[in-house]
C-alpha cells in the first residue's frame, strides 16, 4: 500500500538556467493552479489530498519536449494539472515553459507518468 493514496507532482524544466528561488517560485504557481482544477473538477480527490497532508513531489524534466510529452499523457488521463509559463519578468523570457503540475490525483496514476523521473 501506497503511504499516500492521493499526491501532487510538479515536474521541472532542468535545461533552463533557473535559480532556486525561481524554481521555487514557478513551483508554487503550478500547485495552487492544478490544486484549485482539482477542487472545481475532482473534488473528492481534492478532500482526500488535503485530509493526507497535501503530500507534493518535485522532480526534473530534462526539456520542454518531456514537458509536452507528460502534459500530453496527463490529458489523456484526465488528471488536473497546470502547464506554467514565465511571465519574463526575471531570469527568462516571457512565453518560457518552466514546469508542469500534476494533481492531486491517485499516487498510482500519477507514477504511472511521473514514477520514472529523478526527484529535483
Amino acid at each position: 500500500m501506497e503511504l499516500f493514496e492521493f499526491k501532487q507532482v510538479m515536474v521541472v524544466r532542468r535545461d533552463l538556467d533557473m535559480g532556486k528561488g525561481k524554481i521555487a517560485v514557478q513551483v508554487a504557481h503550478g500547485a495552487v493552479s492544478a490544486a484549485e482544477e482539482a477542487r472545481r473538477t475532482f473534488k473528492a480527490w481534492w478532500d482526500a489530498w488535503l485530509k493526507e497532508g497535501q503530500c507534493k513531489v518535485v522532480v526534473r524534466a530534462e526539456s520542454v519536449e518531456e514537458i509536452f510529452q507528460l502534459e500530453k499523457r496527463t490529458k489523456e488521463l484526465r488528471l488536473p494539472s497546470a502547464l506554467v509559463t514565465d511571465r519574463g519578468l526575471t531570469q527568462l523570457e516571457p512565453g518560457t515553459i518552466t514546469c508542469l503540475a500534476i494533481g492531486p490525483g491517485p499516487s498510482p496514476l500519477i507514477d504511472s507518468l511521473t514514477g520514472n523521473l529523478s526527484l529535483l
